[in-house]
């Protein structure tokens, strides 16, 4: 194989790396586009279990004077941007299919299928389990001569960071899936260092959500639970079986 062969299959796969990115883009603007028109909608929908945890004759306010334009728009593009996760997905798993044995495809397409659906539910679980709990808390616990006004930004922010924790934290049988398909480790292995996994558990999930305790434990028992389900479906995926394992 000279150099210049290589050189172009190089080039080759750049060049299909930004295709895929550019429709992997072009995605979440066409979504993005199709839904800006309802952006106000959008909002009031993700406002929701605010306002029916609100005292009554509460509202939430804008401290920014651009923030009514602004903060529908900024959660609309989020909205794009999860609703084109699975064709993003699809754009990655094209790039690397041609690389991968005809057998390890059959055992990655479920994982494929299964990681897009964890994301999303992980969103719902949040935002119909989680959020009503613990905004319930937090309007109800204040002085009683408090009036709860949370400001429209203030809370996208922190509706944003709790569906992308809990998006990404219920991937994690996929990701004990493909550390045992991969071989880094066996089920055997992540069942002894399973007292580890509690307190690395919560350790992310202080990080992952806003800093309250509630967040954090409604994030870290749900993760807890996804661990152990990792565990029973990466017997599966074992690359090499062990022998405790039956």
């Amino acid at each position: 194989m000279t150099s210049e062969t290589v050189n172009n299959g190089f080039i080759g796969h750049l060049v299909e790396l930004r295709n895929r990115l550019v429709r992997a883009l072009l995605s979440v603007l066409i979504i993005f586009l199709a839904l800006v028109y309802f952006a106000n909608d959008i909002y009031h929908i993700i406002a929701n279990p605010l306002i029916a945890n609100l005292p009554e004759n509460s509202t939430m306010i804008a401290t920014d004077v651009t923030a009514p334009f602004f903060a529908p728009f900024k959660l609309t593009l989020f909205v794009a941007l999860f609703l084109a996760f699975p064709f993003i997905l699809h754009q990655i798993w094209g790039f690397i299919a041609p690389a991968l044995y005809q057998n390890e495809k059959k055992m990655l397409i479920p994982v494929l299928i299964a990681s897009i659906l964890l994301f999303y539910g992980g969103i719902a679980f949040c935002y119909f389990l989680v959020m009503p709990i613990v905004l319930g808390f937090f309007t109800g616990v204040g002085p009683d001569v408090m009036t709860v006004t949370p400001d429209i930004s203030s809370y996208l922010s922190f509706v944003l960071k709790l569906f992308f924790a809990f998006g990404v934290a219920f991937e994690i049988p996929v990701a004990i899936m493909l550390l045992c398909w991969s071989g880094v480790t066996t089920t055997t292995a992540l069942k002894e260092k399973r007292p580890y996994v509690v307190v690395g558990v919560f350790i992310v999930a202080m990080f992952l959500t806003p800093p309250d305790v509630l967040s954090q434990t409604l994030l870290a028992i749900p993760m807890l639970g996804l661990f152990e389900l990792g565990l029973i479906l990466a017997r599966f995926y074992n690359k090499n079986k062990d022998p405790q394992e039956a």
